[in-house]
């Protein structure tokens, strides 16, 4: 029984070690000092939770759409459903569907960084662009670098968009998170969807269109914006309670 345990408990630290480290556990001393001086820096920043939360999210997103596998909603009309996270897809091929439509679980979470950012603006004010600048930097480390690229570009491009949207328009709280999400989300997208079509070519020998074609982008919009919608209503129904302030920054 207490083997039992000791090997359920070494399979568990060597899981969280793999997971630090990309599963590279020879970098862990490296990794966790850089993480501790990251944490460090956003800490004497000003960054509490929200900032943690909003640096997580960037790397592990990049990561993620590097493992994690798509889900094959129409079939492409080559028959090939492309890498997928099951062998069939939702529906059959349709005809103006030629590259069929995927759609990565996560694209969601997606849209709720968008919403992270403005959280963390609130408390840390511009300096928020030293966490978002800290997020892309680690992305290199845990995702492919053709992903990290794309994301690193997309993420500078649409969150200084979200910033400037954010920073100067005197709309409520909760209409700027929409808003602001409405700006950045198609910006991100265009650029992360080319990246990720380069990295499937290069990494998987998947045909270029894999990943960047109109159905796929505006899926991937669709459910970033939900994201952004929830958070938005929820933080308006604060609102209207008397429990945030609308003119909050």
């Amino acid at each position: 029984m207490i083997a039992s345990n000791e090997n359920a408990l070494q399979l568990v630290t060597n899981q969280l070690i793999d997971g630090i480290t990309a599963g590279r556990p020879e970098n862990l001393w490296v990794v966790s000092i850089g993480l501790a001086t990251t944490f460090f820096i956003i800490y004497r920043a000003g960054g509490r939770g929200w900032a943690f939360l909003y640096f997580a999210a960037i790397p592990f997103l990049n990561w993620s759409f590097g493992v994690i596998e798509p889900f094959c909603l129409v079939l492409p009309q080559s028959g090939e459903p492309g890498r997928v996270m099951f062998d069939s897809c939702a529906f059959e091929s349709v005809g103006f569907l030629q590259k069929g439509v995927s759609i990565h679980p996560l694209t969601v979470v997606t849209g709720l960084v968008f919403v992270f950012r403005d959280f963390v603006q609130r408390t840390m004010g511009q300096r928020v662009l030293i966490v978002m600048t800290l997020g892309i930097a680690w992305a290199f480390y845990y995702a492919w670098p053709v992903i990290a690229i794309a994301s690193g570009l997309a993420f500078a491009i649409s969150e200084l968009a979200d910033w400037a949207l954010y920073t100067f328009t005197k709309y409520r709280l909760s209409t700027r998170i929409l808003l602001s999400s409405a700006v950045a989300a198609p910006i991100d997208t265009t650029i992360f969807l080319f990246g990720a079509d380069l990295a499937v070519q290069i990494y998987m020998g998947e045909p270029a269109g894999t990943m960047l074609h109109p159905a796929n982008w505006i899926v991937f919009i669709l459910g970033k914006m939900v994201g952004a919608w929830f958070v938005s209503e929820a933080m308006r129904r604060r609102e209207n309670a008397g429990l945030t302030d609308p003119a909050a920054i």
